[in-house]
C-alpha cells in the first residue's frame, strides 16, 4: 500500500511542470499570432496619421473616401468628400491610405 502512495504523489509533479510548459506555450501562441499583429498594425497606422500631409487620399474608420484639404494644429482636419463639401474629423478616425485600399483588392495586371 505504501508503495501506490508513493506512485501517486509523483504523478502531479510531473504533471504540474508539464501544464506550466504548456500554458507558456499557450501564452506565447496568443502573442504571436493576435496580440503582435495587432500592435504593429496600429503602429503603421500612427505612423501614417502622423505623416499625413494636404493631398493625400484616404479612408476613415466609418468608410468615408476623401482627401486631405488643411491640416489643423489641434489634432483634426478638414477632409473634403466631395469638391466644395468639407468634413471636419480627428486624426485618429483615419484609416488607411485610399490609393492602398484600392490597390490591395486588385489582381497584379490591374494595378
Amino acid at each position: 500500500m505504501n508503495a501506490n502512495l508513493i506512485l501517486l504523489q509523483a504523478g502531479p509533479q510531473q504533471n504540474g511542470s508539464f501544464t506550466f510548459i504548456l500554458l507558456g506555450a499557450m501564452v506565447l501562441v496568443m502573442y504571436l499570432f493576435m496580440i503582435r499583429p495587432q500592435a504593429k498594425k496600429a503602429k503603421q497606422a500612427k505612423q501614417f496619421q502622423e505623416g499625413m500631409q494636404k493631398g493625400d487620399k484616404i479612408v476613415t474608420i466609418a468608410g468615408i473616401h476623401g482627401t486631405v484639404n488643411k491640416i489643423n494644429e489641434d489634432g483634426t482636419l478638414m477632409l473634403e468628400t466631395s469638391p466644395g463639401s468639407y468634413l471636419k474629423i480627428e486624426k485618429s478616425a483615419i484609416s488607411l491610405e485610399w490609393t492602398q485600399n484600392i490597390n490591395k483588392g486588385l489582381p497584379a495586371e490591374k494595378k
